[in-house]
């Protein structure tokens, strides 16, 4: 999964005596794209330079960076905070993750958790369509029931992660072999190809806006949580420049999985730059 990250370093003052805001993300493409947009938006809307800082690490490694004052805002979603920042089990009541995780994030650390871009980006276990059909799969639990045996390919985070494949446990899916571990695009190819039948990975993966044969099984048990994508900032830099809340705000709500997923491709499929990508998108949002 890329998550977005920005540092802002803000000094005393106003205009160009400011420090720049520097924005970062998780080492995910998808990150990358909204570390991009969130970088032109505000490239756009403060006046003052704004600075990307790259690969930045997993979850811990950016919610450090930004509570000690090396970054200003990076998105994240609200089921990993509460899974990996605060050690609860996700719930899959969108709202009140995000009220909890608001909360928690305010009183343990200064920062402000703003509203959902638009994008819920939890676990999503794929299979093909011809499996799908033959086993007359809809949901995870009856690919539990299902006759055959599943060979399963995770990534590394969904293996490692107490809301990844220690919930996905609860179904009791009937594996015949350990699941594989490696990266997400080595399993959709694995998938395509016939090696893999199921694949853990994320629901704004680009290869899912390329490939119909492919079906999304439902959590009809809702073990996993909700995992709404939202930009987590640090309260002195939203109190010392009056101009990034309103900015930030403008995000809240225009995307959706579905454009995430193909502005994901484009970068990861068709290998067009994550600047490039964002920029049409706000563009195309009307906010540039």
């Amino acid at each position: 999964m890329w998550a977005i990250l920005a540092v802002v370093l803000v000094a005393p003052g106003c205009g160009r005596s400011k420090k720049p805001v520097v924005v970062g993300f998780k080492d995910t493409t998808v990150q990358a794209v909204l570390g991009e947009v969130v970088a032109q938006h505000l490239d756009n809307r403060l006046g003052r330079r704004v600075e990307r800082s790259f690969g930045l690490g997993n979850t811990p490694a950016l919610y450090q960076a930004l509570t000690n004052g090396q970054i200003g805002i990076y998105p994240e979603e609200t089921g990993t905070i509460q899974a990996t920042i605060l050690k609860e089990s996700p719930s899959p009541d969108a709202t009140s993750t995000l009220e909890r995780v608001r909360n928690e994030m305010r009183r343990i650390s200064q920062l402000e958790v703003l509203d959902p871009l638009g994008i819920d980006n939890g676990w999503a276990l794929v299979v093909s369509k011809d499996v799908s059909k033959e086993e007359k799969l809809e949901t995870i639990s009856d690919a539990a029931r299902a006759k055959i045996g599943w060979k399963l390919g995770v990534t590394r985070d969904f293996s490692e992660r107490n809301d990844g494949m220690a919930t996905l446990n609860q179904y009791r899916l009937r594996m015949t072999a350990p699941p594989r571990v490696s990266d997400i695009a080595a399993l959709y190819n694995d998938l395509a190809e016939g090696k893999l039948t199921m694949v853990a990975g994320n629901a704004t993966d680009g290869m899912l806006a390329r490939h119909e044969n492919w079906k999304e099984l439902r959590d009809d048990r809702k073990v996993f949580g909700a995992y709404q994508t939202c930009l987590m900032v640090r309260a002195d830099l939203l109190a010392n420049d009056a101009k990034i809340l309103p900015a930030l705000q403008e995000l809240s709500g225009k995307m959706t999985n579905e454009m995430i997923r193909k502005m994901n491709a484009e970068v990861a499929i068709d290998h067009k730059t994550p600047a490039d990508v964002a920029a049409k998108f706000l563009r195309d949002a009307g906010l540039k």
